[in-house]
C-alpha cells in the first residue's frame, strides 16, 4: 500500500480532553444556531408549485435561470428534455396561479415561444411524509450500523463510539446548511447519508487494525495500541479522503448548480468524518473501556478482553499451550 508519509508516532488520545470539549462546544452552539436562524427546507417537505414548460427553440438553461432571478423569488430549475424544463417554487396552494404567471412574466423576457404543459402543487402533507420518511431513513442507518459494528467486534460500545462519530459529522453538515442558508432537499439528504456510510467506513478500518494489533502486540498498553493503530493507517485515510475531496471540488465549482447543494454537503462531511474518526471514535473506546479520563495506562492489551472476539481469545490461548508443549 502507498504510504503518503513516512511513519508516524503521533499520540494522538493525548488530547482526547480537547477533542471532547470541542465536540460539547459544537453541540451547544449548533443547537443555538438551529434554534435561531432554523433551516431552509426545500419543495420537497414544505411544498409549493412545479410548472413544466417546453419551448420552441433551442434555449440554454442558464438563460432561464437568469431571467427566473427576475421574480424575487428562489426556484429551482431542471432540465428533462429537448428545451423542456421544471421550475418549481415554495408555495402554499392558495398560489399556484400567482407563482404561474410570475414564471411567465419572466419566461415571456426571453423572446421565445413556449407552451405550458401542466402545473402541479405539492401540499404540506406530501411535504410532511417525505420529511418523516428522510428522517426515519437517516436513524434507521444508524441503528443498523451500530448492531453491524456490534456484531463484527464483538463488542457494542465500539458500534456505539462509532454512531456518535456518526452523528458529529451529521450535526456538523447540518450547522453548515443552517449558517449558510442552504436549500435542504431529498438530494442533500441523500448527501448526508452518503457520508454516514463514508465516515464508518474510515472507523471500521482502524477498527480492525485495532483487533490485528491486539493479537499481534499482547504486551501493549491499550492507549498504545490505539495510537499505533491510528498511526498505521493515517495514510491510507489521507491519501482517500484527499482523493475524494479533489471530486468534490471539480463537482462544487464546476458541477452547476443542480448538485452543488450536494457537493457543498460532501466536502463538509468528508472533512469533519476524518476528524471524527481520529479525535471521537477511538478516544470513545479508550475512555469507556477505562471508565475515566487519566494518563496512567499500564495494563497491557490482554487484560482488555472485552476488546476482543470470544474466538480470537480461544485462538490465542490454544497457541500459547502448543508453545509451552
Amino acid at each position: 500500500m502507498m504510504n503518503l508519509f513516512p511513519k508516524t508516532h503521533i499520540d494522538f488520545l493525548k488530547y482526547r480532553k480537547v477533542y471532547f470539549s470541542l465536540f460539547g462546544a459544537i453541540l451547544v452552539l449548533g443547537t443555538i444556531c438551529f434554534v435561531t436562524k432554523g433551516f431552509n427546507m426545500g419543495i420537497d417537505f414544505t411544498g409549493g408549485t412545479m410548472v413544466q414548460v417546453q419551448f420552441n427553440a433551442p434555449v440554454e438553461i442558464n438563460q432561464v435561470r437568469q431571467a427566473l432571478t427576475t421574480t424575487g423569488t428562489t426556484s429551482e430549475l431542471q432540465s428533462y428534455g429537448d428545451n423542456a424544463f421544471s421550475i418549481s417554487e415554495k408555495s402554499t396552494e392558495q398560489e399556484v396561479g400567482v407563482v404561474q404567471t410570475r414564471i411567465e412574466k419572466a419566461l415571456d423576457a426571453l423572446n421565445v415561444p413556449y407552451t405550458v404543459q401542466q402545473t402541479n402543487s405539492v401540499g404540506p402533507a406530501v411535504g410532511a411524509s417525505m420529511t418523516e420518511r428522510a428522517l426515519w431513513a437517516i436513524l434507521l442507518s444508524l441503528v443498523l450500523i451500530i448492531v453491524y459494528v456490534a456484531f463484527r467486534f464483538s463488542n457494542i460500545l465500539w458500534g456505539v463510539s462509532g454512531v456518535i462519530a456518526l452523528f458529529h459529522d451529521l450535526f456538523v453538515m447540518a450547522v453548515a446548511f443552517s449558517l449558510t442558508g442552504r436549500e435542504i432537499d431529498l438530494v442533500v439528504v441523500a448527501a448526508f447519508l452518503t457520508v454516514a456510510g463514508f465516515s464508518i467506513n474510515d472507523t471500521i478500518v482502524i477498527f480492525d487494525r485495532m483487533r490485528e494489533n491486539i493479537r499481534l502486540h499482547p504486551k501493549m498498553t491499550f492507549a498504545e495500541l490505539i495510537n499505533t493503530s491510528i498511526n498505521e493507517t493515517l495514510s491510507r485515510t489521507v491519501i482517500t479522503t484527499v482523493t475524494v475531496l479533489f471530486a468534490l471540488f471539480v463537482l462544487y465549482f464546476f458541477g452547476g448548480e443542480v448538485i452543488n447543494s450536494f457537493a457543498f454537503a460532501m466536502l463538509i462531511g468528508c472533512i469533519s468524518g476524518v476528524y471524527s474518526t481520529i479525535a471521537l471514535t477511538t478516544p470513545l473506546v479508550y475512555t469507556w473501556s477505562h471508565g475515566q479520563l487519566n494518563n496512567n495506562d499500564t495494563k497491557p492489551t490482554n487484560q482488555y478482553q472485552v476488546e476482543m472476539p470470544a474466538k480470537e481469545q480461544k485462538n490465542r490461548k490454544h497457541s500459547r499451550k502448543n508453545k509451552r508443549r
